[in-house]
């Protein structure tokens, strides 16, 4: 059971920047892939960015292309979401998610990771 905690999320104006981290329980995640998802309030949870694990490949949603960057820390299991020039559509809480089983070309389906972190807030004041 990959247990996932996320930290980092907080209050910033418009144009500011955070980044959300997400530690693994395992010594050494070997899963398929591990990214983020975000739901904002009356919204569904969607796909925001991933990291295809074996390859470091990463993959963005359309909306945070050239702002949010994805990377990791193998030596601390440790996954990264570095958020620059954030925009007030950008608040929601953001939730790490890993898959074991999933397949590339369903990288960006929430349906498809099995683990769940417990989610943090990110709120963007305009």
């Amino acid at each position: 059971q990959v247990q996932l905690t996320e930290s980092g999320g907080g209050l910033v104006q418009t144009g500011g920047s955070l980044r959300l981290s997400c530690a693994t329980s395992e010594r050494r995640f070997n899963g398929r892939a591990m990214g983020w998802f975000r739901q904002a309030p009356g919204k569904e949870r969607e796909f925001v960015a991933t990291m295809w694990w074996s390859s470091g490949t990463t993959f963005y949603d359309d909306s945070v292309k050239g702002r949010f960057t994805i990377s990791r820390d193998n030596a601390k299991n440790t996954v990264f979401l570095q958020m620059n020039n954030l925009k007030p559509e950008d608040t929601a809480v953001y939730y790490c998610a890993a898959g074991n089983s999933l397949i590339l070309s369903s990288i960006k389906r929430a349906d498809q990771y099995g683990y769940w972190g417990q989610g943090t807030q990110v709120t963007i004041s305009s």
